[in-house]
């Protein structure tokens, strides 16, 4: 049997997540169970703007929309780069550029352990 992979939280993005209203905070964490567990999240997309293995898993809640951005296609561990509120129909280009910077440490980070 499979163990679950580790979930490593870059820069803020675990702060932030805390940050979530509750019922958001707690499908954010099922749905990052069922990324750990090799399974789809229910309602995700692609995010290759960010990198290439990006994916956003989307919440809708009574509170707002909410975002988790994650990349999994590491063996070691899955990478959680950003977690926000969303407040225009569009990814804010902050947010974007939060996730990419955390993406291109990742990558830098694993050529430098090689």
């Amino acid at each position: 049997m499979a163990t679950d992979k580790e979930i490593r939280w870059i820069g803020s993005s675990y702060e932030d997540i805390l940050s979530f209203p509750s019922d958001a905070r707690r499908e954010a964490g099922f749905q990052l169970g069922k990324v750990q567990a090799g399974l789809v999240p229910d309602d995700w997309k692609p995010f290759n703007d960010v990198g290439p293995g990006t994916r956003e898993i989307r919440i809708r809640d009574s509170a707002g929309i909410f975002r988790v951005m994650y990349v999994a296609k590491f063996e070691d561990a899955i990478y959680v780069l950003h977690c926000f509120q969303k407040k225009t129909e569009v990814t804010a280009n902050r947010d974007k550029e939060i996730a990419s910077a955390r993406y291109r440490a990742i990558i830098h980070a694993r050529r430098a352990k090689k």
